[in-house]
């Protein structure tokens, strides 16, 4: 069975995941499009609180990628939710964020102001590109004042054409700073809340998250007792997954989505028996160095050359071994190790282990 095929709904997340910028991760669409045809339910979950779920949804139709508006949950929208459950009708709030934000809030019957004068009961701050100095001093004056403070989420930061640029979570910081404290309520990722949402949108049971963050996407999954598909299109490294703590460690770990119609064993993280042999590797660990070896005598198939079969392994290891301070490979890891950007953690497989 593949692994998509095992749950009655996958959840991707967007930025770094389906797209990035106004892009489209190479090869998105089609996977997408190939569990649509299959008749495997799809729900989009997205911290991104700068669109509307109609908006999302229009720019994923125009990537190629089949969605509707109702199987999209932002960041945003469930904000305004809880607030409006919250708050009574009309009250006040200070957006901090984009205009999409604005108009969620305006959707749920609450009234968005501009100014701290304005008296606003709650200031909610989300992604914004052109939120600046100016509205954060609006915000800052007004939680002084008493109003509840609430971010959509807290990603420091968010995937770019040209490499990870700041999140809401860098501009939540600024006005942590300032304030000497953080916010009252974080709405997004890694709280479960979206991911919930999602799967009684769906009357989903068995839900498979796919993300691109540890911190978000992967720890959110835990927390909503999902399982997880990390891919590698988006902010999480190779290095990140070696250290992740016990609560951001994925079910499954691939390159990207076309490791939703692979078998489910090829892209679980494998489990540990005093050693890992997943795919073709062998990782053992000797005093705090983890050891990868080619584990097939014909060095030239395929399997032998995946990198992240081999990433997978070394995760389990290092998870079990976390004072690891080096790897050694043998030739085929050593070509592992380059592709998943690892060298700086290689030594020669014949180089004896420092000191304990």
């Amino acid at each position: 069975m593949t692994l998509a095929g095992r749950y009655d709904l996958v959840v991707f997340d967007l930025d770094g995941v389906v797209y990035v910028g106004a892009q489209a991760v190479p090869g998105a669409p089609e996977a997408i499009q190939a569990l649509v045809a299959a008749g495997i339910p799809v729900a989009y979950a997205t911290n991104n609180a700068s669109r509307r779920a109609t908006e999302v949804a229009s720019l994923l139709v125009r990537l190629g990628v089949p969605a509707r508006p109702e199987e999209v949950v932002t960041s945003a929208r469930a904000t305004a939710e809880l607030l409006a459950g919250q708050l009574p009708p009309g009250a006040p709030v200070l957006p901090v964020g984009a205009p999409a934000l604005r108009e969620e809030l305006a959707a749920v019957g609450l009234t968005p102001v501009a100014r701290a004068e304005d008296r606003p009961v709650a200031v909610v701050q989300g992604y914004g590109p052109d939120v600046g100095w100016a509205l954060l001093a609006e915000a800052c004056v007004a939680v002084r004042a008493g109003a509840r403070w609430v971010a959509t989420n807290a990603d420091a930061t968010m995937p770019s054409p040209r490499g990870p640029v700041p999140g809401n979570g860098a501009l939540v910081a600024a006005l942590a700073t300032a304030l000497g404290r953080q916010p009252d309520t974080v709405v997004g990722k890694p709280a479960p809340g979206l991911l919930e949402a999602a799967a009684r949108l769906r009357g989903a049971h068995r839900v498979l998250v796919v993300g691109d963050r540890l911190d978000t996407d992967i720890e959110g999954a835990a927390r909503a007792g999902m399982d997880s598909l990390l891919v590698l299109t988006g902010v999480t490294t190779p290095a990140d997954l070696l250290t992740a703590p016990a609560h951001r460690r994925p079910t499954h770990v691939a390159a990207d989505l076309g490791a939703l119609s692979q078998p489910d064993d090829a892209v679980r993280v494998p489990e540990w028996d005093g050693a890992v042999v997943h795919r073709g590797w062998r990782v053992t660990v000797d005093d705090r160095h983890l050891v990868l070896a080619s584990d097939i005598e014909d060095h030239d198939s395929v399997e032998a050359h995946d990198p992240v079969a081999a990433l997978r392994a070394l995760a389990v290891a290092a998870w079990q071994c976390p004072q690891w301070t080096a790897i050694r490979a043998d030739a085929a890891g050593e070509s592992a190790l380059s592709a998943l950007g690892l060298r700086p953690y290689a030594r020669p497989m014949a180089e004896a282990p420092g000191p304990a």
